[in-house]
Parts: structure tokens; sequence; C-alpha cells
């Protein structure tokens, strides 16, 4: 079942995947939108695999996710994923 928290994707494969959206954010620097969500599934040292890309949050069709292709865009999103990391690690020690 989707919500407003997750969305279907098609593998290559043809497969349906439902992905859980993380958070979204604008980027003054880009000027762009982006959406970073998982699809639950685990890498070889057992971390929850993670991806972003740009959307547009105004189409009222489907979502189209769009590729993140510079560096500058890769630094924004890690900064973002970063300041997440800090902070819940400081909430984590002052429980």
């Amino acid at each position: 079942m989707e919500n407003k928290n997750s969305f279907t994707i098609i593998n290559d494969e043809g497969e349906k995947i439902v992905c859980n959206i993380l958070f979204t954010f604008d980027s003054d620097e880009t000027k762009k939108s982006y959406i970073v969500y998982t699809d639950n599934t685990k890498d070889d040292v057992g971390n929850i695999k993670v991806y972003a890309s740009i959307y547009d949050p105004k189409s009222a069709s489907e979502m189209e996710l769009l590729p993140i292709e510079t560096d500058k865009e890769w630094r924004v999103i890690e900064k973002i994923l970063e300041s997440i990391q800090e902070e819940i690690k400081n909430q984590a020690q002052s429980n």
C-alpha cells in the first residue's frame, strides 16, 4: 500500500519496489528539489541503502526521479545528511 511517505518504482527487471521517503528538501544553492529515500535493502555490511534524486514537488502526475549528476549537488546532499546524523547523535547522547 502506498501513502504520502512512500512511492513505487519499477526496477530494470520490471519488478515493483516500494520506497520510503526519508526526507525532501530544496536547495537555495542549486535551485532544485531533492528527495532522499530507501528501498530498505542492506549493503554488504548491514547498513540500509539510502538514495537521493532530483524531483519536481509540483508535478501533478507520477513522480519523476532524475539523477544527481554534479559533484556540487552531491556535496549539498552530503552536508544535509551529515547534519541530520549529527543531530540524531546529539539527541541520543542527551537521552
